[in-house]
């Protein structure tokens, strides 16, 4: 996905700068970058690949030499950013987070306009980044580029410029993803994650509202495009995607986690009797927790995620080595373990690879039985507007797998049918699930179940990968 911080202080900012930012690494694997404003040098920019080390590590130098009052920065799972781009809106800095399916047809619309050419990434991509800065420099001004571009793309894009005037906020469109604002005595903060500035002496101050435009400057923040009525807040956001100590309109992820976890477990009554009930660490474990709770069986970790040297959960490119990373992390405690019956609750099954080796390494382990209870309902499509899988095809997703296999030359299967936990359709596919990935039982959580887990109205919510919901 992507994460980012901003700040605008009357002092240096850099210290902040790089702190913010480093609290977001839990939403980027591959890129990291800062740019940064001086009112006498100008600007500065320093991007890493941070695969193979923490962003802490890659940055310490660069935070000893940057200096400004205004700095933005950003965690990324595939482009660099920020960018600094110099066009007739001056010189000026971007990131953005998001996802455009129509990049193509842009492109060509751009070079039919004039606009000569874009700087490829490996694998001969063009950075959204800099596709998004190429539309927005269609416009007369800042303002107007910026509700351009997110008009013309297909998708989600929330968008942050930092210019010598100030820093240019932009939630996208339908509010997918979260822009928080903090401040303190002298300078004010743009952030993906709230909790991210609290420890850097920020208070909060106000949450962006679905495309929403303001101005952060040291003195304070200014709305320069009213918020629209509709939102789609990411549900993903709290059932994965963020990091415990988050909350998205106003709504704990942590605690929504404790609520999924208590609702699986007021379904699964006298359905199963486990010994213990686990989580897949990380994301996992709040929901297990849940479970728990809500049920009196114990809560245990029969494995250990070792860290200090995988910090990261999904950092190769190539799925294969990240499944063996993924199961080299997770360490048994063989005393939890043998001869047990365990209720496992993991986030999601997208592949369903990592979840079968992890109950394959159980059962070697001694695990006499592995329920599984994933903490969101089966992914039937591929996400539209964050990048949650980079998969060529919505074939890779295991419910689409089964549901062809059952479904046979049928090229155009009812999804809605399959979406629905009262149908047979719904329940057949399970139980193969189940089945291909050796699991003692499998029962996903309940669409209708998660949204009450959250807590927020049903048309506020993003439930596309769940239920094909635009």
């Amino acid at each position: 996905m992507g994460g980012f911080f901003g700040v605008a202080s009357k002092n240096d900012c850099i210290f902040d700068l790089f702190f913010g930012t480093d609290y977001h690494s839990h939403l980027g694997t591959r890129r990291a970058g800062m740019a940064a404003y001086d009112r006498k040098n100008g600007f500065d920019r320093a991007i890493h690949n941070i695969e193979n080390a923490p962003f802490r590590t890659k940055f310490d130098k660069d935070v000893n030499t940057m200096q400004g009052q205004l700095g933005i920065g950003c965690i990324s799972d595939y482009e660099p950013q920020p960018l600094i781009v110099r066009s007739h809106h001056g010189t000026y800095a971007i990131m953005t987070v998001g996802k455009i399916n129509n990049a193509d047809e842009i492109e060509q619309r751009l070079f039919s306009d004039g606009t000569s050419h874009f700087l490829e990434m490996s694998g001969g991509d063009i950075n959204p980044t800099e596709l998004t800065a190429a539309i927005i420099n269609q416009k007369a001004n800042l303002i107007e580029g910026i509700q351009y571009a997110q008009d013309l793309i297909d998708g989600s894009m929330t968008i942050v410029i930092m210019t010598p005037m100030g820093i240019y906020a932009a939630r996208d469109k339908m509010g997918r993803t979260p822009v928080a604002i903090g401040r303190k005595e002298d300078a004010y903060c743009v952030s993906f994650e709230s909790f991210a500035y609290l420890n850097l002496g920020y208070q909060d101050a106000k949450e962006l509202g679905p495309g929403e435009v303001v101005i952060v400057t040291p003195e304070g923040v200014r709305t320069l495009v009213q918020p629209g009525k509709e939102m789609r807040i990411c549900t993903f956001l709290w059932i994965y995607y963020g990091y415990p100590s988050a909350s998205y309109e106003g709504i704990s992820v942590e605690e929504m986690r404790y609520h999924c976890g208590a609702m699986l477990a007021k379904r699964d009554t006298g359905r199963v009797s486990p010994d213990i009930v686990a989580g897949v660490p990380d994301s996992g474990i709040a929901h297990a927790i849940g479970y728990a709770n809500e049920s009196g069986i114990p809560f245990s970790r029969p494995f250990i995620k070792y860290t200090p040297t995988w910090p990261r959960s999904f950092m190769p490119t190539i799925q294969s080595q990240r499944n063996l990373i993924a199961k080299m992390k997770l360490i048994p405690v063989h005393d939890l373990i043998k001869n047990r019956s365990l209720l496992l609750i993991d986030d999601s099954i997208v592949r369903g690879t990592q979840l079968r080796e992890t109950t394959e390494f159980l059962y070697q382990s001694g695990a006499r039985e592995v329920h599984i209870r994933p903490a969101c309902p089966p992914l039937l499509y591929g996400c539209k507007y964050l990048n949650f899988s980079r998969s060529s095809s919505e074939m890779d997703l295991i419910t689409r797998r089964v549901i062809r296999e059952m479904e046979g030359d049928n090229a155009y299967a009812n999804l809605q049918v399959y979406a629905d936990p009262e149908s047979d359709r719904y329940h057949a596919m399970v139980e193969r699930i189940g089945k291909q990935l050796n699991f003692t039982s499998l029962h996903y959580h309940r669409l209708d179940d998660m949204i009450s887990s959250v807590g927020m109205d049903r048309s506020k919510l993003c439930t596309y990968c769940w239920d094909g919901r635009e």
